[in-house]
């Protein structure tokens, strides 16, 4: 998820020479080495894909496949171009076969159920708080480095390596040269996995990472903190200075390179990700938008006010608002960071577990409101009829796919305030049933 610039400074030389002896199993979390579970993979379902895209048809799936070989060959110039030799590109496709499971999982419909709060209760877990700190003690000296030289927060970093493989213990097991040749060759998003297909063929030319240990999920991230090729490109460090960039064994490349990334993202030093904040019931909840940003002190004066009575540290940041359960839960002032770890993976809820587990790694207390666990979640199919309920109305809400982002919120926003509604921008069973019959 990820080119180099010097980051030894005085009084760092010998962290660094400490750091070249932590190496980590891909599978081990801060307490040692977890081996992999092996399982055989399902096959292809030989379906077509739920996204009505013509390459997903099982047709065009079948007749890609056929064509697999002659397509690597097709992308052999390109890789030749970036400085890999016959040699590697041969050793590496040779013998590939497309793995067309990928296809399902490309372009599956998952049922996205889950609330902002279930997937908090989901990721932020006592072991998972228990098993970070022990991580941050473990790697001190690794975390004092990095955290020195490039100024992002150790407990983000280290939020992030629990939140995406839980500390190294799920990080795939599919080799990412399948992974991302199959789609750079098979179905709807050749482009973009080409991209990804090329810049692992570059890892494995550079020796960075062994080909035996380039594995990660179906659609090629790898590593404790789930690097893409294109971003390993981008971000990947040497900090521990052994001639390869590994953000699979190397616990001291895997923290900076995390670090390079957000850093490179727009990072800011010293600032948090936001706050916890109570919203009057009566607040003009319009402006609870992405795009609308002004002071903490601003923010204040407009009636929100920290969560648990405490001050804000730097009332002149700025923020904007996010109320992901509308007025019946917690809002929250989103500083630049948030932005930052949207670049990261940009879902909202994972924004938001990446920062609140980051609280809770250096001591901080669960959130203080409550959700509305009361309130039934729309499934998938009631989430596309609300988008499309609010497209017909001549509102803008991108695609509709089932992900309530921030401009089918606004679209609900204002259908809310001109049908008597409180503003909030929760997607609701009333607001759905609200958009049926008015």
């Amino acid at each position: 998820m990820r080119i180099f610039s010097p980051y030894f400074v005085a009084g760092l030389m010998a962290v660094a020479t400490a750091a070249t002896a932590q190496t980590i199993d891909a599978y081990s979390g801060p307490t040692g080495a977890i081996p992999p579970v092996v399982s055989a993979a399902p096959e292809w379902s030989g379906q077509s894909g739920g996204s009505g895209d013509p390459s997903m048809t099982a047709d065009a799936i079948r007749a890609a496949a056929a064509d697999f070989h002659n397509c690597l060959e097709r992308l052999w110039p390109l890789a030749a171009r970036r400085g890999v030799t016959r040699g590697v590109y041969t050793a590496a496709t040779g013998t590939l076969t497309p793995d067309l499971r990928i296809m399902d999982l490309l372009d599956s419909q998952p049922e996205f159920t889950k609330s902002f709060w279930d997937y908090l209760d989901l990721l932020v877990t006592d072991d998972r708080i228990a098993q970070g700190r022990a991580l941050l003690d473990k790697y001190r000296a690794t975390f004092d480095a990095v955290e020195r030289d490039f100024g992002v927060d150790r407990h983000i970093i280290a939020a992030i390596w629990g939140v995406e493989t839980n500390y190294g213990t799920a990080v795939g097991e599919r080799p990412v040269i399948r992974s991302t040749a199959t789609l750079a060759c098979i179905g709807r998003r050749q482009h973009y996995f080409r991209e990804e297909f090329l810049a692992a063929l570059e890892i494995l030319q550079h020796r960075d990472i062994r080909p035996d240990r380039l594995v990660g999920s179906w659609a090629g991230a790898f590593g404790p903190t789930q690097f893409m090729p294109t971003a390993f490109k981008r971000y990947a460090l040497d900090f521990d200075r052994d001639g390869h960039r590994d953000v699979v064994d190397s616990v001291a490349d895997v923290i900076a390179s995390t670090a390079n990334n957000l850093k490179k993202d727009g990072w800011v030093a010293g600032q948090t990700w936001g706050y916890e904040v109570v919203v009057p019931a009566n607040f003009n909840f319009l402006l609870a938008d992405h795009g609308r940003w002004m002071t903490i002190r601003e923010w204040q004066r407009l009636g929100i006010g920290r969560a648990g009575g405490s001050a804000f540290p730097r009332p002149d940041d700025r923020a904007f608002l996010l109320v992901p359960a509308g007025v019946q839960g917690p809002g929250f002032l989103m500083l630049a960071n948030f932005r930052v770890l949207m670049k990261y993976n940009p879902a909202e809820a994972y924004a938001l577990a990446i920062g609140h587990l980051a609280d809770r790694l250096r001591g901080g207390a669960p959130l203080v409101q409550q959700w509305p666990r009361y309130e039934r979640t729309l499934s998938r199919d009631e989430r596309l009829e609300l988008q499309q309920l609010l497209a017909q109305r001549g509102y803008d809400v991108g695609e509709a796919d089932g992900h309530l982002g921030a401009r089918t919120r606004a679209a609900i926003r204002d259908f809310q305030s001109r049908t008597g509604q409180v503003p909030d921008g929760f997607a609701s069973v009333a607001v759905l049933d609200k958009l049926r019959t008015h």
